[in-house]
């Protein structure tokens, strides 16, 4: 998916939002979804699978290794796999789009299969590392040749049978952890993976769900996976919930915008993903789950959100890998709150979709927000509630998360705020403006 045409647009106020509405199906949960369908004998069902972009990357990849994916008439994903270790050699290069988490997890699922493939991808996924995934999946037996620097394009030779081994995690990752995980289910023997900090759990939950014996342990605060292939993972029906991602920009909507009462329905909270709503009480957001319930393994629940005078925070450090994502449109929201908040050991960020420390700082300069950048962080002034400056136009980077937040930001703004392009925004959310929208009318 490589985006040709920008498609610049501009957010204003436009009154109270009030009402309940959707976001996509969880990204992070329907790449698993997809991905462990694919290598199931038998037909799984997948509901509620996100329609972005990053997701559509997925599947084009699984059908070009030899799954048959496709829509039902009822809007779910049927999905017949070919069984572990029956991958086939994909006949051209797999396109990534923009998507970082199918490059990454693909790379570990390809490492112990006998194919070999290239990834390649857009502007913005050609500059993100990826050497913190090559390093641990060589030490299994695969080799990789990548662009300077460890970037894409990349081709992986993978190598059957691969060698089952340890592995401590130097990067709080859970991208890098899946890999490992996906590369170990067609590995003979026992996969381990400790990682000193956790973080998000969706392939341990989705490969149990799925019938793979996968075990967890905590010692030293951190959390010891083990897992044992050659494993054979039975079809499944898979309902995927809400995106904690995605429901964080309407959550934020409602708390910054005079006179909102919104309900966000069948959002993922699981606890490893759920730190920005955490956070935002911390602040004195009314932000209450109702109705929590499970979802194949998932907490999942309906999140109510007031517009709510906000005061300023020091995120904690045990907060940051469980919001790691949400970390621009938390900016954006700090600065409607009383006082100056901090964040820090945000360096992960610096090697997004674009440098978000850097583009969050630029972009609320230039609609009127007082922030300042560490190499790892960044402090942003609040304004006690009242709307922002606005105007001007943000440069988003090609970033989908940066044009999302100032989106948001021109809901309460003396002028109307400018995006350069929007169109990124499909990546992850599509009908994002017109469901702001709905919840305004």
């Amino acid at each position: 998916m490589h985006h040709e045409d920008p498609q610049p647009m501009e957010f204003g106020p436009l009154g109270p939002l009030k009402g309940a509405a959707t976001v996509p199906g969880d990204k992070s949960i329907s790449h698993r979804a997809l991905m462990f369908s694919a290598l199931a004998r038998g037909r799984s069902r997948i509901e509620g699978l996100s329609g972005g972009g990053d997701v559509m990357s997925t599947a084009a990849a699984m059908r070009a290794m030899g799954a048959t994916i496709e829509r039902a008439a009822d809007g779910a994903w049927e999905v017949d796999g070919v069984g572990t270790g029956c991958l086939l050699q994909p006949a051209n290069a797999l396109d990534m789009g923009n998507s970082g988490t199918s490059t990454r997890l693909l790379m570990g699922l390809v490492a112990s299969h006998p194919i070999t493939v290239t990834f390649v991808g857009d502007a913005s996924l050609s500059k993100r590392p990826m050497n913190r995934v090559i390093e641990p999946l060589s030490r299994i037996g695969a080799e990789f040749t990548a662009a300077p620097g460890g970037r894409l394009p990349l081709t992986v030779r993978g190598i059957c049978p691969a060698t089952p081994a340890s592995h401590v995690l130097k990067v709080a990752s859970a991208q890098v952890k899946s890999a490992l995980l996906l590369a170990g289910l067609n590995t003979p023997g026992e996969t381990r993976v400790f990682e000193p900090i956790p973080t998000r759990d969706h392939s341990e939950r989705m490969l149990r769900h799925f019938g793979v014996d996968v075990r967890v342990g905590e010692h030293d605060g951190g959390r010891d996976i083990r897992l044992m292939g050659e494993a054979e993972l039975q079809a499944r029906a898979v309902k995927v919930p809400g995106d904690p991602s995605s429901a964080a920009f309407l959550a934020a909507a409602a708390l910054i915008v005079p006179g909102s009462d919104v309900l966000i329905q069948g959002v993922s909270i699981n606890p490893l993903r759920a730190g920005l709503f955490e956070l935002l009480q911390l602040m004195g957001g009314d932000l209450v789950f109702e109705n929590a319930r499970d979802a194949d393994g998932e907490p999942v629940a309906d999140i109510r959100v007031r517009h709510s005078k906000l005061r300023a925070v020091t995120v904690p450090d045990r907060l940051v890998p469980s919001m790691i994502d949400e970390f621009p449109i938390w900016f954006v929201t700090a600065a409607f709150a009383d006082g100056t908040s901090r964040a820090e050991g945000l360096g992960e960020l610096r090697v997004k979709e674009s440098d978000r420390i850097a583009a969050m700082a630029a972009g609320l300069a230039a609609i009127g927000v007082r922030a300042e950048e560490s190499p790892e962080g960044l402090a942003i002034e609040g304004n006690g509630g009242t709307p922002v400056r606005g105007g001007g136009t943000i440069a988003s980077q090609l970033d989908h998360r940066i044009a999302m937040s100032f989106a948001i930001a021109g809901l309460h703004a003396d002028q109307p705020i400018g995006i350069d392009d929007m169109a990124p925004v499909a990546t992850s959310f599509p009908p994002f403006r017109e469901t702001i929208e709905s919840l305004a009318a």
